[in-house]
């Protein structure tokens, strides 16, 4: 994801990605802020989410630190742009109801674990703190799933687009609900 991110510096509506979306590069003069935010906030919050998810025991220092970047990062950058740059998706509908609604959980998400940490509720916070960080990582099952996807049965690209918007992110929610109620027993 760094290496991707990196192919963003630097700042330019002619590169990657963008290539394929000049028509809302051109017409919308907000849309290459807003997908720089998600592009340049994100990678943060993945990293932030690491420590915090996984470092939550032995480093407390680290773990809140990380914690505070990961809910900031998320609430007021990352899923709000992820939001905005979802409507403008392409692969029709399908992708862009996908892509709304991973932006909508990944801000509730990371807002009820906020809320549930400023309780001293830890149990709900980690579990919240679960989901949301799944829903993070779907920056990387997305395209895990992709080359899967393309190399197996070599599909049309919009109707991988399709497909991959939902697979990066319902899996990895699935899992984690798994885990919770395995935790909860």
């Amino acid at each position: 994801m760094l290496r991707i991110t990196l192919d963003y510096i630097p700042i330019s509506s002619n590169v990657s990605f963008l290539m394929i979306k000049q028509t809302e590069v051109t017409s919308r003069p907000e849309y290459l802020p807003f997908f720089y935010v998600h592009v340049y906030s994100s990678i943060f919050a993945l990293m932030a989410g690491f420590i915090a998810v996984f470092f939550d025991k032995n480093l407390k220092y680290l773990h809140r630190f990380s914690g505070r970047i990961y809910v900031f990062t998320t609430l007021l950058f990352s899923s709000l742009s992820g939001i905005y740059i979802g409507v403008f998706a392409n692969g029709g509908w399908i992708a862009k109801v996908s892509f709304v609604l991973l932006g909508i959980l990944w801000f509730y998400t990371t807002y009820k674990s906020y809320t549930e940490i400023r309780k001293r509720n830890i149990q709900q916070h980690k579990f919240w703190m679960w989901r949301s960080y799944a829903l993070a990582l779907s920056a990387i099952t997305l395209r895990m799933w992709k080359v899967i996807l393309v190399y197996l049965f070599h599909p049309n690209p919009m109707d991988v687009y399709q497909i991959i918007a939902w697979l990066g992110w319902v899996p990895n929610l699935l899992l984690v609900e798994y885990l919770i109620k395995k935790q909860k027993r």
